[in-house]
């Protein structure tokens, strides 16, 4: 990639950035008021300046209709998996001799971006029972309440797996 092409990238990603947070800030304070608006447009510019090869979601996100259906999907695989795991782990809370086996496993992802492996990671957190630790290029450490295997490949499918295959088409 040319310098032309690299500060052009990093400027559009500055601007969508910039947009998402001061949204979520209209979003998040309830009011048009000038005041907050302008201090909302500040610290909004402030984050953006200070990360300029951006932060959003939509930074890396493919531009492309297979992109946006995979989100779709990703988003309703994603929330029949939180309640899938929910009554899971509430099971296994309300069991009398909570059989938990807890333990940390290494799963491995295919996802080259950056912003995909940061969606994989907290959506693995966010699923009760699961918890990303640490995120070191393809390689994740993951705590398991019930750790099922402790091999790589077995433990991807389990954990990884699902997610991935809607992040690899969203992020490539």
């Amino acid at each position: 990639m040319e310098t032309s092409d690299k500060a052009e990238s990093g400027a559009h990603n500055q601007v969508i950035l910039f947009t998402t947070l001061f949204l979520f800030w209209i979003m998040l304070n309830g009011t048009l008021a000038a005041d907050t608006l302008l201090i909302g447009a500040l610290a909004s510019l402030s984050i953006a300046l200070l990360l300029p090869n951006g932060l959003s979601f939509f930074t890396e996100l493919q531009d492309t209709p297979q992109a946006l259906v995979a989100g779709v999907r990703y988003y309703g695989y994603f929330f029949k998996e939180l309640v899938r795991s929910n009554i899971k782990l509430t099971a296994i809370v309300l069991t009398r001799d909570l059989p938990i086996q807890p333990g940390i496993v290494k799963v491995r992802t295919k996802l080259k971006s950056r912003m995909g492996r940061l969606m994989l990671a907290n959506s693995i957190t966010l699923t009760p029972g699961t918890l990303t630790v640490e995120l070191d290029g393809e390689w994740l450490y993951v705590h398991w309440v019930t750790v099922e295997s402790t091999d790589i490949d077995a433990a991807t499918a389990k954990i990884v797996s699902g997610f991935e295959r809607y992040l690899e088409v969203m992020y490539g």
